[in-house]
Parts: C-alpha cells; sequence; structure tokens
C-alpha cells in the first residue's frame, strides 16, 4: 500500500509502497484500463517477487501522477519515463519501494531495509577518512550505503567505485537530517545535500541535483 505521498515542490512528488499485497492483490489495485497490460508484462516475470516490485512502482506512480507511465531503462539500468514528462529515480528493497519524480532536475532515491548485514561488506564502500559514529554503527553504516547509492543514481559516470570515487562528510546519525557529500570521479566534483530519514524497518536516502 501507498504509505507515503509528499510533494516536495511544486515540480517534485515522492513516495513510499510498502509491499504488503501478492501479485494478484497488487494487480486488482490496477484500474481497469492499466490492468491487462499489467497483467500481461507480469505473466512474463517468474520471480513472484520481482513481479511485486514492478507492479507496485507503476501502481505508485498512478497514484502518485494520476495518470498512466510508462517506465523505460536506459543502457546503464537508470530508469526513464517515456514521456519525459518528469525525471524519476526507482528504488526497491525486500519489503518496500520508493520512487521520487522531478519535471525539471536530476534525482535519486535509495531505500534499504533495516538489517545488520552492512556489516560484512562496510569495507567495501567505507574510506579511510570517513567517520562512523559507534553508538550507532549499524544505522550510520546503513545510510552511508543508501545515501552512496542516491549519489550513484544522481551521476552519469561509468566504473563508479563507492570507495574511492563517493565521499560523505562527518555526521551524527538522527531520526532525519541533511547529509552533505562529494564525488571525485568526474572533472565537476559535484557536491551534494543528501536528506535521510531513519525509520524501523527501513532507511530512505534522497537528493535533488
Amino acid at each position: 500500500m501507498l504509505i507515503r505521498k509528499e510533494n516536495i515542490d511544486d515540480e517534485c512528488v515522492l513516495g513510499v509502497w510498502e509491499i504488503t499485497e501478492s501479485k494478484e492483490e497488487l494487480l486488482a489495485l490496477f484500474p481497469d484500463t492499466l490492468k491487462m497490460k499489467a497483467e500481461n508484462h507480469v505473466a512474463k516475470i517468474r520471480s513472484e517477487k520481482r513481479a511485486a516490485e514492478w507492479l507496485s512502482v507503476r501502481l505508485m506512480l498512478f497514484l502518485l501522477l494520476q495518470e498512466e507511465k510508462i517506465v523505460y531503462h536506459r543502457t546503464d539500468g537508470r530508469p526513464y519515463l517515456s514521456d519525459d514528462s518528469y525525471n524519476v529515480s526507482i528504488s526497491h528493497t525486500k519489503a518496500h519501494a520508493a520512487v521520487l519524480l522531478h519535471k525539471s532536475k536530476n534525482v535519486g532515491i535509495d531505500i534499504e531495509e533495516t538489517s545488520d548485514r552492512v556489516h560484512k561488506v562496510a569495507g567495501k564502500f567505507i574510506s579511510d577518512d570517513e567517520y562512523i559514529h559507534e553508538p550507532a554503527k549499524n544505522a550510520h553504516l546503513l545510510l552511508h550505503w543508501s545515501a552512496k547509492e542516491t549519489m550513484f543514481k544522481l551521476l552519469s559516470e561509468s566504473e563508479i567505485d563507492f570507495k574511492q570515487h563517493l565521499h560523505l562528510e562527518k555526521f551524527i546519525p538522527q531520526e532525519k537530517g541533511v547529509i552533505t557529500a562529494h564525488e571525485t570521479r568526474s572533472a565537476s566534483r559535484h557536491r551534494f545535500n543528501i536528506n535521510y530519514e531513519f525509520h524501523p524497518e527501513y532507511v530512505l536516502t534522497w537528493a535533488i541535483n
């Protein structure tokens, strides 16, 4: 179900979906004008989880914008809308999906389930000079990973190394806030203000470039 719809400004909207429904239940929520097309597409998806992710994102787009939007993917995997009416970023994880749309600016969004598995791979994306707050280490690691995923989605560069090229400035995790970050992969050396939120079940990061 759609658990969040927020207009960030006049041109930007954010949505979060909690994937509690089965494939059949999600299909039943589609308007009749879109249901057959959705049924035909998910019939080709063998994984029930993947089908639920695909349906929840398309249904969320419809509920956020009140019209059908067709999503394509570029060769690098980044999504875009067929009519170019919005720039779009999409993320999904075990039980949630998130979408960020903006009419004129590039956007990035990431959602990650709360888990301690991030400790096993921290060495692959945390650089030696990045601060990790030990009293809230798990939350901090999750936010680092999610924020760098958001940065990655905002960049059009190839061969981005999360540890070498994406850098978060020192922050202490709160329930919500803004992370200042920069990248060293492109000649432009972009800087970012990444919004973050920590929920009991997931962390959410997003940014408008």
